[in-house]
């Protein structure tokens, strides 16, 4: 392939940080403001032209944070993405507009299976990546071998960029493989460089030549000079690096403490260096920068004093203040952002991350272009499937329009939430991807719209059937001067195979209910189905009606309609009704280790175990098969996380209804219908 020394990428980069929860993002994250501003950093707050990102009273980030800097002349932006999987969808629009990501990690085999999860998504969208080995000076591990337990969480090759110095056990500084010098680390201040030690030089060479053999699988030339024992130039090395980089074929690692600053300066001329600018971003998007500018929507943020604010990167050409969006609307302001502050800008040039004002149709995750072909969305559209869900209502029943306007601009802010209006109970239920997501939607709601709403499990949409065919009259009557009512029916009930819903026939001859009371016969019959005797929707029945009278005055539309529902009433009552609850086909993702103990939390729940399998595409992961009642489902989530440290996730789907008898059918009846 031979040397691959490629053009210098200088435009403004965009870098997505990502994680496992827990692994240092926020604290990088604030280590490289605080390197790049000059100044101490304690929150993305701190440093030039920042957005805060959320975080909950346990200092989790809960939403992606911007930070706009400059590093040796050049404009980066840096976004700190979410490390827990309940919000793992903020990252989503960040990672359609990265040039690269940045995977923040530690030496815990605990959190394989979340790291995994962070470079199995990057895969799928051919996003390059490097990786920083953070809290170095709290691991006992070797590095090398920490690289071997964490290279089955990634598909490709781990490429070691710098090894510890050790004084004892303690790590006080770095050796750079590429360049062969030593830095001594210093607290929250610039390395000092050194020469390497003489008894370290044999695992230098040691670790330089792995490093260059990985290299040499993408380079005849680099492989001619190793098996020549050519030293190879110096600068061929770094092109190696930035190419294979951006190719994907190697995820290069580096080391430090981002809680003291180690490490943080070579990780940034790493990124200067290495990682493309967005003119590679485009190619590898497929977008053509002649069709015009082109927008990513990262985040959207609805501001008390400044209303609706978009976060985008500018993917291609310039955005200038009051330009038409194509069906977004028109930009009103421009701003760069430091902490809360927002400065006002003419323009955004090509590469840059800017709010825009005031871009009412602009959502996050939209793609959005100036000219008015159409733009492909770069950004999932689709939100992931709830994995748990409550019925909200205003406490203050007035509020309902109010909570009604607050919901949708928290959707428009955060699409992973999904809304649902329930028709049988008339609940309006929020679903998200886990008990934290919705705590934290709640307090949005109060916080940002002084709204205090009341949460609960949604109603289990619970049906009943019948277990025998009856034959019931029923005959309505009533005198009260002048014209009377009557209206007098015989309806054969009969149940019918699980899931056949419900059917209306008539058998009758002779003219007993003239044609045209049938009609309303049915419209009795289906109104009498809303609720049975146990209190819950009729399915799964036929009703014929066989017989019957009318009057020639008193008969009359409501006056059958009567009848039909006394006739149910009695029959529905007498018919050996069951009650029936949704049974739901449940499947499980979750690492191996831990399939055992998932199966058990299925069963122990009622589910029945169908199988498990091999993750497709998936490595160390299952699958597992359940049938699961839906009243079961309430907070199962909490419960798989538990058992496989916040990784498993499950999709769910609407199966059969079966029948529930006995003391959960008790349970269920005198809790109206409650979740468990």
């Amino acid at each position: 392939m031979g040397n691959r020394a490629g053009n210098r990428h200088t435009g403004p980069k965009c870098i997505a940080i990502l994680g496992p929860l827990g692994s240092g993002k926020t604290t990088l994250f604030n280590a490289i403001l605080s390197r790049t501003a000059g100044t101490a950093s304690s929150s993305p707050q701190s440093g030039p032209q920042s957005q805060p990102g959320e975080t909950n009273a346990q200092a989790m980030s809960v939403e992606a944070g911007f930070a706009t800097t400059r590093f040796m002349g050049e404009s980066m932006t840096f976004v700190d993405c979410p490390g827990s999987v309940e919000f793992a969808a903020e990252a989503e629009p960040v990672m359609a507009a990265a040039d690269a990501a940045l995977v923040v990690v530690e030496a815990d085999d605990k959190k394989l299976p979340a790291l995994q999860l962070v470079l199995h998504r990057l895969d799928e969208l051919g996003i390059p990546r490097m990786i920083f080995l953070n809290k170095l000076d709290k691991s006992t591990a070797g590095v090398r071998e920490t690289l071997k337990s964490l290279q089955p969480a990634s598909s490709r090759p781990l490429l070691l960029r710098h090894i510890p110095l050790r004084k004892g056990e303690n790590v006080i500084g770095s050796i750079d493989l590429a360049l062969e010098r030593a830095y001594i680390y210093r607290k929250h201040a610039e390395s000092e460089i050194a020469p390497i030690p003489d008894d370290e030089k044999a695992r230098e060479l040691e670790a330089r030549f792995s490093m260059l053999e990985t290299l040499a699988d993408q380079d005849d030339q680099l492989m001619e000079q190793l098996l020549e024992e050519i030293e190879p130039p110096r600068d061929a090395i770094f092109d190696d690096l930035a190419a294979d980089l951006r190719s994907g074929v190697v995820t290069p690692v580096l080391i430090g403490s981002a809680e003291n600053g180690n490490g943080v300066l070579r990780l940034l001329k790493a990124v200067r260096h290495d990682v493309p600018d967005v003119t590679q971003t485009r190619q590898r998007l497929g977008l053509d920068e002649r069709d015009g500018a082109v927008l990513q929507v990262m985040k959207t943020v609805h501001t008390g004093h400044g209303g609706k604010i978009s976060i985008a990167r500018i993917l291609a050409g310039n955005i200038a203040d009051g330009t038409e969006l194509a069906g977004a609307g028109r930009v009103s302001g421009i701003y760069t952002m430091n902490g809360n502050l927002q400065t006002k800008v003419d323009s955004g040039e090509e590469g840059e991350t800017v709010a825009l004002g005031k871009v009412e149709n602009a959502h996050t995750g939209d793609t959005l272009s100036v000219g008015k072909g159409k733009t492909p969305q770069l950004a999932r559209q689709v939100a992931p499937q709830p994995v748990f869900a409550l019925a909200i209502a205003p406490r203050d029943r007035k509020d309902e329009v109010k909570l009604s306007t607050a919901l949708q601009k928290l959707l428009q802010e955060d699409p992973s939430l999904v809304l649902e209006q329930k028709q049988d109970s008339g609940e309006t239920v929020l679903g998200g991807q886990g008990e934290m997501h919705l705590r934290l939607a709640r307090e949005r709601l109060m916080r940002k719209f002084q709204l205090s709403v009341d949460a609960y499990p949604p109603l289990i949409p619970y049906r009943e059937t019948i277990r025998k065919a009856v034959v019931q009259r029923g005959r309505h009557k009533k005198q009260s001067g002048g014209h009377g009512q009557f209206g007098d029916v015989v309806l054969e009930l009969r149940p019918l195979p699980r899931g056949s819903g419900f059917e209306f026939t008539e058998s009758i001859t002779g003219g007993v209910v003239p044609r045209q009371y049938i009609p309303s016969v049915e419209t009795g019959v289906r109104d009498a189905l809303r609720a049975g005797p146990l209190g819950f929707p009729v399915v799964d029945l036929a009703v014929n009606l066989v017989d019957g009278s009318y009057h020639t005055v008193d008969s009359s539309d409501m006056a059958f309609q009567m009848a039909a529902r006394l006739a149910m009433k009695e029959a529905l009552a007498s018919a050996s009704p069951v009650l029936l609850e949704p049974m739901l086909k449940v499947e499980v993702d979750t690492p191996s280790e831990a399939t055992a103990r998932v199966t058990a939390i299925l069963s122990q729940r009622r589910g029945q175990i169908l199988g498990f399998n091999t993750r497709t595409d998936w490595s160390g992961w299952d699958t597992v098969d359940a049938m699961m009642p839906q009243a079961e489902m309430g907070n199962l989530i909490i419960e798989l996380r538990s058992a496989t440290a916040g990784v498993a996730t499950y999709r769910a789907a609407f199966d059969h209804m079966a029948e529930l008898t006995g003391r959960l059918a008790e349970d269920a009846l005198s809790g109206k219908g409650k979740a468990a």
